[in-house]
């Protein structure tokens, strides 16, 4: 019986996901797992599971570091050894390019694939922007594919390197047996893995504010990722009458039964590679307000979402408004992104575009 190349998995920092990247690389291993072998390496401070066999795929987990700060540094470390010392591999898959540093230990055994989940830094990693660029333009050419998960991302990487033979846009999908369908509230969501200024929270509560809204209002996520950004926003709901911080939910039915049951989920990031969270909210059937950014344009067009423009209050207060005023016509936009998603953004289609680069790197 042939041996199926084995393939190790570093930057997902653990499964199960329930954050971005990792959800890209958790649906590639399922719709993969039948032709290659995953090893995913992991650190304790993103899993709570053990080292071990799972559904499709070994894991083994660091145990984290105290200091929060040298924590991913140290992850990528370990995986980088432990891969040139102990593994056995037919190819790695690295993902997030501020893991490149660590591709010259990997070539010395390996080709490297590696994915971008996002080229501009958000507010959280501005101050190590020198150390990002110095990076991008050493490191990130030793790998041997890149592929990209947004058009904004491959011409950034086309710019820096100008390997255009080299680079590989692959969009993100979505699952559909995660989908479930509930009871319909009237809710008005935001949602987001880590809760920081880019992400435009507080140009939501703003605006609300500013309408004078009397509703549900549920925000979704890790509010406890920059403590200064937590008191402004606590401080804003003290202004609306009916808001509830729900935290950040790892369980993918529990996120979807509180998304696909709003009556309006509302998106107003100001920095985005390509937005899982747009395509699961349109995979659900909810209208949509989204801000007018390029990596927003790049995946759903006027008649699918409703735009507004970006960190602007009264802009976004509109479009509440007339969302609000204009259920049905919201709906028809939900339903045209729905099918947007159906025919372009689905893993089964996608994750055969990894197994060609795969398949690329190991001939």
């Amino acid at each position: 019986m042939t041996r199926k190349p084995r393939i190790a998995v570093i930057g997902l920092k653990g499964l199960p996901a329930y954050g971005g990247a990792a959800t890209v690389g958790e649906n590639i291993i399922e719709q993969l797992k039948d032709k290659y072998d995953f090893v995913v390496y992991a650190t304790s401070s993103h899993t709570n599971i053990k080292t071990g066999d799972y559904s499709g795929y070994k894991q083994i987990v660091f145990r984290k570091l105290p200091f929060k700060k040298l924590n991913t540094f140290y992850y990528y470390i370990l995986s980088a050894l432990h891969v040139l010392i102990i593994g056995n591999y037919s190819l790695i898959h690295l993902h997030h390019r501020d893991a490149a540093f660590i591709i010259p230990f990997l070539r010395l055994k390996n080709r490297v694939i590696l994915t971008t989940h996002g080229m501009v830094l958000t507010d959280k990693w501005k101050s190590l922007k020198w150390l990002f660029n110095i990076q991008d333009r050493v490191f990130l050419g030793l790998a041997n594919i890149i592929t990209t998960v947004s058009l904004k991302d491959k011409h950034i990487v086309n710019s820096i390197l100008r390997k255009k033979e080299q680079i590989e846009y692959i969009p993100n999908g979505v699952n559909l047996n995660n989908q479930f369908v509930y009871e319909h509230s009237e809710s008005i969501v935001f949602a987001a893995g880590r809760i920081i200024p880019n992400k435009g929270c507080h140009v939501f509560l703003k605006a609300l504010i500013n309408l004078n809204y009397k509703g549900q209002v549920k925000i979704i996520g890790d509010l406890n990722q920059m403590p200064v950004y937590q008191k402004e926003l606590e401080s804003l709901a003290e202004k609306l009458e009916n808001i509830e911080f729900v935290g950040l939910i790892k369980d993918r039915k529990v996120l979807n039964q509180y998304i696909s049951s709003a009556k309006l989920f509302v998106y107003p990031s100001e920095i985005e590679s390509m937005s899982m969270m747009m395509l699961e909210v349109a995979s659900l059937k909810v209208p949509m307000i989204c801000s007018r950014i390029p990596e927003n344009l790049d995946v759903f067009s006027k008649e699918e979402v409703l735009y507004f423009e970006a960190n602007n209050v009264l802009d976004l207060r509109e479009k509440i408004q007339w969302a609000i005023l204009h259920p049905d016509k919201m709906i028809t936009y939900a339903n045209a992104a729905y099918s947007k998603v159906m025919n372009n953004y689905i893993w089964s289609n996608i994750a055969p575009l990894y197994a060609n680069a795969y398949q690329t790197l190991l001939k």
